[in-house]
């Protein structure tokens, strides 16, 4: 009977396997775990065994019944899914979703572009630098309220004699420095620099990581004209025709004379709001590049002169039309459903 029972078992398990259909599948189930069935009737049998049989006859059944189960189961399962997930391999695939570039860099590439037209050319300079190129270089002497560690992210590392401490670079000016070493004291210079800074701030107009752009140009001859025109035209070109700008005079030590740089708000038409509060929104600094600077980049002031700019990448760009963002610290959102707007 034992055997008899495995061979039942068997049949059945090939017959569930080379069903087509459903309806297949249930007349298996009837024919073997029906009430009439060929498992069930073995179950009839066991009265008429010897006790010490009815044991290891009525494990098997139930082991038979069980496999016999579970097969139609995963069956019926199977066939379920194919209906419902049809697939020909023949079809052409889904191409995966695409991803897009992020705000900031798309800031980026787009400012870079406006100055290129204009003959700048984009560099990159350390995010890790001495405190000489972010500070001592750029006329700012010690105890400078800009030099205060509540100001300036410091990194525990030796000074160096000549460079002293190690600093995230609050600002992209310490790159004027460096391509001024770089071109040898032998102007022209048109930079445009792009680079992360750090800065101990956080609210809805600063963030403690940003990034700034920085131009610098040094020629025979450069004045406050050529600045002023610099800006009006990136205004024109970034917003659009209708783009107001404004200059104020400020007090920067890396620039003489030095002014900030306001453009028109946006979001409320230079009423005043949240993002502005004041109806124009301050994007950054700039200036006639100091002599003693110069002096640092080793190019004589006597024969050449220039004109310099340093502004949040963000903070100008939140002001493009459109864009609808009122708080900077909204562009380093994680949330996939905010970054798939960009």
């Amino acid at each position: 009977m034992q055997e008899e029972l495995n061979n039942l078992k068997n049949q059945a398990i090939a017959a569930i396997m080379e069903a087509k259909s459903v309806a297949e599948l249930e007349q298996i189930r009837i024919d073997y775990l029906g009430r009439n069935g060929k498992i069930t009737t073995e179950i009839k049998k066991i009265k008429k065994l010897k006790p010490d049989e009815k044991k290891n006859v009525g494990r098997l059944i139930n082991e038979a019944m069980s496999t016999l189960a579970k097969t139609l189961a995963e069956q019926k399962l199977s066939f379920s899914q194919s209906a419902k997930h049809w697939f020909d391999a023949t079809i052409p695939g889904e191409k995966p979703a695409l991803g897009h570039l992020h705000l900031v860099t798309q800031a980026a590439t787009e400012v870079t572009a406006i100055f290129e037209k204009i003959g700048f050319t984009r560099v990159r300079y350390p995010e890790v630098e001495w405190d000489w190129y972010a500070f001592e270089a750029l006329n700012m002497p010690q105890g400078h309220p800009a030099r205060d560690e509540w100001e300036t992210f410091f990194i525990n590392l030796p000074e160096d004699k000549k460079y002293g401490k190690v600093v995230l670079t609050p600002h992209t000016s310490s790159g004027q420095i460096r391509e001024m070493e770089r071109v040898k004291a032998r102007p022209p210079i048109r930079m445009i620099n792009i680079a992360k800074c750090y800065r101990r701030q956080s609210d809805a107009t600063h963030v403690p990581m940003f990034h700034q752009f920085e131009g610098l140009v040094v020629d025979k001859g450069i004045n406050i004209t050529n600045l002023k025109g610099t800006l009006d035209y990136f205004g024109k070109k970034l917003y659009g025709s209708k783009s107001v700008s404004r200059i104020r005079p400020f007090n920067f030590k890396f620039t003489e004379p030095s002014f900030e740089v306001d453009f028109r708000c946006v979001h409320c038409d230079g009423k005043g709001c949240k993002f502005c509060k004041s109806g124009w929104h301050e994007v950054g600094g700039a200036g006639m590049v100091h002599p003693n600077v110069l002096k640092a980049g080793g190019i004589d002031p006597g024969v050449y002169s220039g004109f310099a700019f340093g502004w949040g990448l963000e903070r100008v760009y939140l002001l493009k039309p459109g864009l609808n963002i009122n708080d900077i610290r909204t562009v380093y959102r994680t949330n996939l459903a905010y970054l798939e707007q960009l």
